[in-house]
């Protein structure tokens, strides 16, 4: 596989993990109820996010309120929705980068400064996977915590939800996706730091002088 093709496989795995990233984001699924004791038959599953919390009846109706006060909200929630925003502008900006220097592109002239903004965009896929990482395993750390504590009732105890998993989904392809483009952009810019020229030899014919076509 030629470098262009990893450059191109690359950007698109940082570009559904930046997609992923944005999906968890406005999941409200990051924390969902626990059926433990005796809440293993409910009526009812709470579902809590960056930006609201959902109630799922049992005959399937679905009642959202988004968070009225954002400084009342605790400190992970915070962070999450902080550290999200940054990622996807921040993905936003990877893949424009990462664009004008890719191999398909001719915005700039092939050498060393496109090979060097191409590999500026894969570690700001990499940052990205850093970034949502944080939260991800924060509210993991919590709900895992307060799960096993026997001081929180079971009614209050909640399980990881399909948002973290796709958070960390999306965070995987944003960190593989970045490796893969400065990758072969560092060994594009092996090749290219010593070009090599050739000039054909110049051999006298039978009359002693040079051949013409030696200088085409």
């Amino acid at each position: 596989m030629t470098s262009a093709a990893v450059e191109i496989l690359g950007l698109g795995l940082g570009i559904l993990g930046w997609v992923g990233v944005i999906l968890a984001c406005g999941l409200p699924m990051w924390q969902v109820s626990a059926f433990i004791d005796a809440n293993i038959v409910v009526a009812q599953t709470i579902w809590e996010g960056l930006w609201m919390n959902c109630v799922v009846q049992s005959t399937g109706q679905m009642q959202c309120k988004v968070y009225d006060s954002i400084l009342a909200l605790p400190p992970e929630v915070q962070a999450g929705r902080a550290l999200t925003v940054i990622v996807a502008l921040l993905g936003l900006v990877a893949l424009m980068v990462t664009v004008v220097g890719a191999q398909c592109t001719n915005c700039i002239r092939p050498g060393k400064m496109k090979s060097r903004i191409v590999i500026a965009g894969g570690a700001i896929y990499i940052l990205c996977g850093v970034l949502v990482l944080i939260p991800l395993c924060w509210f993991a750390n919590i709900v895992i915590s307060d799960f096993y504590d026997p001081t929180v009732p079971s009614s209050q105890k909640r399980e990881m939800g399909a948002a973290l998993y796709i958070g960390w989904a999306a965070t995987a392809l944003l960190l593989f996706g970045g490796c893969l483009i400065c990758c072969c952009s560092c060994s594009q810019s092996d090749e290219t730091s010593f070009p090599v020229k050739y000039s054909a030899p110049r051999r006298p014919t039978s009359n002693g002088e040079y051949d013409k076509k030696n200088y085409v």
